[in-house]
């Protein structure tokens, strides 16, 4: 804790913090959002298209090359090694199934 008397342990309100960032009070902050997972989507289908399973490690070079955000080439790093469909992969991925 500190000594200082202008730090409290007062709640601030999301008007507050807004008034103070110049930020619409709705406006979630950055580090607090979910990727977008559309272009995971996209190469999930994409990938799967006549294939009934595909290994980790061909799902991570695809999406390498489809230039994923790191958000989602991290999340595809994280999968265990081995072979997914694609329920699975977009269940693990937090994606869409086709």
């Amino acid at each position: 804790m500190t000594d200082d008397p202008s730090v409290t342990d007062a709640p601030v309100d999301d008007a507050e913090l807004a008034a103070d960032t110049d930020l619409p009070a709705d406006t979630e902050p950055a580090g607090d959002t979910e990727p977008d997972t559309r272009p995971l989507d996209e190469l999930l289908d994409e990938i799967y298209h006549g294939q009934e399973r595909i290994s980790q490690a061909d799902i991570y070079r695809r999406a390498v090359a489809a230039e994923l955000a790191a958000a989602l080439l991290t999340r595809i790093a994280a999968l265990p090694e081995g072979e997914y469909a694609v329920d699975e992969a977009a269940d693990l991925l937090g994606g869409s199934p086709a």
